[in-house]
């Protein structure tokens, strides 16, 4: 009878142990854009963020850096992987809904996958943020004198 209780006894532990495990992992996402600055500045104490997007789900969190290069961040469970991403090491593809890209990283093909948005333009932002291409509205703005865009 003492070794049935025991044996019930560590079960019960062992229950409660996973569901708290399982819970802390679903909590620590990227979701947060606080956690997600601080880790990144962690990461990388050199990098200024002008601005960030988190996917969908909150798993990934992409960056705008300073200088328009371009960072990433994914949640692997017991940490968070941060990136900054080479021009030209990066393929994107638009899907048919229109918030969600489909990338492609070359130097780090373990992160390769389909990335979805809140918005398509949220997605559209990040595509030309990781193609290079973006500029922001106040640098579209023309001095007076000179063509337009």
């Amino acid at each position: 009878m003492l070794a049935w209780s025991f044996v019930l006894v560590l079960v019960g532990l062992l229950a409660y142990f996973s569901t708290r495990m399982t819970r802390r992992a679903d909590e620590s996402s990227l979701g947060d854009t606080g956690l997600a600055i601080v880790e990144f500045g962690r990461a990388f104490p050199n990098e200024a963020i002008r601005s960030l997007h988190a996917t969908e789900d909150g798993k990934a969190v992409f960056v705008r850096l300073h200088d328009n290069k371009a960072g990433f961040m994914r949640n692997m469970r017991n940490h968070f992987a941060c990136h900054l991403i080479t021009p030209g090491r990066v393929r994107v593809r638009g899907s048919n809904d229109g918030y969600s890209l489909t990338i492609d990283f070359l130097d780090a093909s373990y992160h390769n996958g389909d990335y979805s948005f809140a918005s398509a333009a949220e997605a559209a932002e990040v595509s030309l943020w990781l193609l290079g291409n973006y500029v922001a509205p106040v640098d579209r703005q023309v001095p007076d004198g000179l063509p337009g865009i």
